[in-house]
This record gives structure tokens, C-alpha cells and sequence, in this order.
């Protein structure tokens, strides 16, 4: 008989005790946030098709990127604001939905601006998604929040590394049209957040009264926590801002600088966004193991050698240092969500809403920017000037030990 909780399916979940870490339901979401990402990354990864349909500059390219990612980002802390105080637990499907028809529409946008609306509805779909999934993931980890974080994120993760492969396998060979074909993971994303709502409707008020053991107080002035918030913000914008300059362009900083075809590019990008996976997935065990801050300071600060490096190096050394940069810079993202979690107790989906918003909104002010300067300067030039962002992670000094505090 089988007893474990990962063994059993999300649909017939009996009340388990809210102790134990829930991996049938952090699955769910994670497999969830896997299909979405990857639906959401075909837009990155269909770049150069779109530019040259459209005939875009990339200005107009980088506008596409702030669109679908300002409409999340703008969003998300208000879905997470209002869950806080009244759950609802079938959003789940519905942001989805929203997903679903932005794909759809993009298959078919005849003009820029339709193609704009289908990236905003793509947007609204994530911001509906990720604060009250975050909220999931906290509820079914028993304790292990970095754990539960990595969990839910590598999915994400690993959907955006795929959608650069299925792209330059199935879509540029078709062209757009055959985007459409992709509704279908959408729709099988619909049907296993309605077993994963269904469980949250049933566990959320037990998980919920279980999970306050497991907050940290932190016994923080509000003007401190306030502070340590920015310079969580500012560590965000670093990682995201760099971030931009590889998924949105690192496809046409290949092409120009070392000739390689469109699918080869897209090849290169899955490697590096695979490595972003990879990385998510320790991030957040080792935050539980030794304390979020050390994960935050060496995946922030300690991939600057690495990121200056790259704009200096062959096509051979790009790729490898590209995935040295996906695997360590991934991992701070868990471990500077549940840092901030921690600092605000209670106020889950309104963080996750305000980080993963922020995030986003930093990714789309990011592409539009360098776009922007892509097209006065060149490619080059933005990835030899976003190499010393990381340099930002030595603020890090300034976040306080609230681990210590907690355990104190």
C-alpha cells in the first residue's frame, strides 16, 4: 500500500498531515510552471522569425519583451495582495487561460500591434500564475521552502530551456502558423492546475494555520526591512538585467559575431537556459542547508568573472561560459524569494507577486534598453557593458542575518 506522499495522484490527495512535504502537488505546479514557461519562451526563441516577418528593428524586438513582461510584472503584486486575504484557489486554470489565447493569437497576428496584445495576454496569464503557485508551493513544502521554491521554479526553468529546441525544430521549419500546435500544452496545463486547485481549495486553511510554525520571526525594525527589500530589488535588477541580454539577444550576438545559423543559435540558447534549470534546482536546498545570504552572495557576485570574461572569448568558450553563468546566477532567485518571504511573514502572495513581478518587469525594461542601444552601438557593445552588472551582488552586505535572528 502505497503511503508516501509523492505517490499519490493530486485528484484523490487524502488529508495528509501538513507536516510532510507534499511532492505529488509541488509536481503538479512545478510541471504546470513547465508548460507555461516554455509557451512564454517561444516568443524569445521566434525572435528572429518575427523580425523578419514583421521586419522589426530591434528596438520593436525588445518593445515585444517589455509588453508581455510589464503586463505580468504590473499585475502580479496586486493577484498577490488580493489572494492573501481571499485564496482562490481555480486561478490557476483561468491565468492559464489567458495563456492559451495570447498563443493562439500570436499564431495568426497579422500586424505589430496584434502582435503586441497577444504578448500582453501572454503576460496577464503569468501574472495570475505565479504569486498563487508560489503560495501552493510554500503550502505543500512541510518546512522545506527553498526546497519547495527550487522545486516549483525548475520547472519554469526547464520550460524556457525547451522552448528554444522545439522552436528551431518545429517552428522555424513551418513557420508561425505552427505555434497554434502548442495550445495543446496549454490545455494540458489547464488540467492539472484544476487537480492542483482542487487540493488547495481542500488543504489551505490546515496548511496554512501548519506553515506559521515554520515562519522565521524576525524581529526586524519596519525601516530595516524596508531597506533589506531594496537591496533585494537592486540584486533582482542585477541578475534580471543580465539576464535579458541573453535570453532576448544571445541568438543574434551568436549570429553576428561568429556566422552560426538561426537553429544553431536557438540550440546555444536551450544549452544556456538548461543550465538556468539546473541551477534553479540547488539553489533552494542549499539555502535550507546553509542560509539564503550565502547563496545570494556567491550566485550574484561570484559570477562576475565569468560574465566579464564572455564578450572577450571564441564560440567554443561562449557556450561553456554561458552555462558556468546559467548555473550559478539561477540559483539566487529561490533563496532571494523566500529571503524577502521571510522578512514579511504572512504576506506570501503578496511577496511572491512583488518579486516575481519585479523580475519580469526588470527582463522587459532590460530588452527594451539594450535593444535600444543594440541598434545605436551594436550587439557587442551590450554584452561587453552588462558584463559588470553582477558586480552589484557586493550590496549583499547589507542584508541582515535573519537566520540567526531565527534560530537565536
Amino acid at each position: 500500500m502505497q503511503t508516501r506522499a509523492e505517490n499519490i495522484p493530486l485528484s484523490a490527495a487524502p488529508e495528509a498531515s501538513p507536516e510532510r512535504t507534499q511532492f505529488a502537488v509541488l509536481g503538479g505546479i512545478s510541471v504546470a510552471h513547465m508548460l507555461n514557461d516554455m509557451i512564454q519562451s517561444l516568443i524569445l526563441a521566434i525572435y528572429p522569425l518575427l523580425k523578419s516577418d514583421f521586419h522589426l528593428s530591434f528596438a520593436q524586438v525588445g518593445l515585444i519583451t517589455l509588453t508581455y513582461q510589464l503586463t505580468a510584472s504590473l499585475l502580479q503584486p496586486l493577484v498577490g495582495m488580493v489572494t492573501d486575504r481571499k485564496p482562490m484557489p481555480y486561478s490557476l486554470p483561468i491565468g492559464m487561460g489567458f495563456t492559451l489565447c495570447g498563443l493562439l493569437l500570436l499564431s495568426v497576428a497579422p500586424t505589430f500591434p496584434i502582435l503586441l496584445l497577444a504578448a500582453a495576454l501572454v503576460g496577464t496569464g503569468s501574472s495570475v500564475f505565479h504569486p498563487e503557485s508560489s503560495r501552493v508551493a510554500r503550502m505543500a513544502s512541510g518546512g522545506r521552502h527553498g526546497l519547495a521554491q527550487s522545486l516549483f521554479q525548475v520547472g519554469g526553468n526547464t520550460g524556457s530551456s525547451l522552448g528554444p529546441l522545439l522552436a528551431a525544430w518545429l517552428i522555424v521549419p513551418h513557420g508561425r502558423g505552427s505555434v497554434a500546435w502548442f495550445s495543446l500544452a496549454a490545455l494540458l496545463a489547464i488540467v492539472v492546475l484544476l487537480q492542483v486547485g482542487r487540493w488547495y481549495g481542500r488543504h489551505h486553511l490546515t496548511c496554512g494555520k501548519s506553515q506559521s510554525r515554520h515562519l522565521a520571526v524576525v524581529a526586524l525594525p519596519r525601516n530595516q526591512v524596508i531597506a533589506a527589500l531594496g537591496v533585494l530589488g537592486l540584486l533582482i535588477f542585477s541578475k534580471f538585467f543580465y539576464l535579458a541580454s541573453l535570453s532576448s539577444y544571445y541568438t543574434f550576438y551568436l549570429m553576428h559575431k561568429f556566422g552560426v545559423s538561426v537553429q544553431s543559435a536557438q540550440v546555444h540558447l536551450f544549452v544556456f537556459l538548461f543550465a538556468v534549470a539546473v541551477g534553479t534546482l540547488v539553489g533552494g536546498p542549499v539555502g535550507d542547508r546553509i542560509g539564503r545570504k550565502w547563496v545570494i552572495w556567491v550566485s550574484i557576485l561570484g559570477v562576475a568573472p565569468f560574465t566579464l570574461a564572455l564578450p572577450h572569448v571564441g564560440l567554443m568558450w561562449t557556450g561553456v561560459l554561458t552555462v558556468i553563468i546559467g548555473l550559478i546566477l539561477s540559483s539566487a532567485f529561490s533563496a532571494i524569494l523566500v529571503y524577502a518571504q521571510e522578512l514579511v511573514p504572512g504576506r506570501v502572495g503578496m511577496i511572491s507577486g512583488l518579486f516575481f513581478g519585479f523580475a519580469f518587469g526588470m527582463g522587459g525594461i532590460g530588452a527594451a534598453v539594450l535593444g535600444a542601444l543594440a541598434d545605436v552601438h551594436g550587439i557587442e557593445y551590450v554584452y561587453g557593458l552588462c558584463a559588470f552588472l553582477p558586480l552589484m551582488g557586493l550590496i549583499t552586505v547589507f542584508l541582515p542575518n535573519i537566520e540567526k535572528r531565527a534560530h537565536a
